[in-house]
């Protein structure tokens, strides 16, 4: 929900939650917001105010992303031979520190305007069902969104 909600490429394009394709990381079978979303029986109303409030939200995350990604780029181009790498590393660093604030922020009022939406009893079904995301094996060295470690895998901290 939480990196999900940041970004959701897709939600703005998509067709109502209830036929809501998982965005990107929760796959078919994943546990991404439009999965989430699905099982919450939204109605009409509720799908079109929550597919307003991600298409609002994603040019600013989409930036955010590209930005980020810039980054990255930036430190996979330079060489650590190069008298400036440092340099390069502090200011790459700076500005993800920023950037990384930034989504934080954005995802969590994204995350506010759609709770709002929501009847409490949808919010008690929201709950439950990110807790059940938050107890699958999902993290760690191999952990990619709903993905198991190898068997012999050493256990994720």
């Amino acid at each position: 929900w939480r990196a999900a909600a940041a970004g959701l490429p897709a939600a703005a394009d998509a067709p109502p939650p209830a036929a809501m394709p998982c965005p990107p990381h929760g796959g078919p079978q994943g546990w991404g917001p439009g999965r989430m979303y699905a099982r919450l029986g939204l109605t009409a109303e509720q799908q079109s105010s929550v597919k307003a409030i991600l298409a609002a939200a994603k040019p600013q995350m989409q930036s955010l992303h590209e930005q980020m990604r810039a980054n990255h780029l930036r430190l996979g181009r330079s060489s650590p031979d190069d008298p400036h790498f440092a340099d390069v590393v502090a200011e790459v660093a700076a500005s993800n520190a920023t950037l990384a604030s930034q989504r934080t922020t954005q995802s969590q009022h994204v995350r506010s305007q759609i709770n709002a939406l929501l009847t409490p009893a949808q919010k008690t079904q929201l709950k439950d069902l990110e807790a059940q995301w938050e107890a699958r094996p999902h993290r760690g060295p191999w952990g990619g969104h709903g993905h198991e470690a190898p068997p012999d895998a050493p256990p994720a901290d």
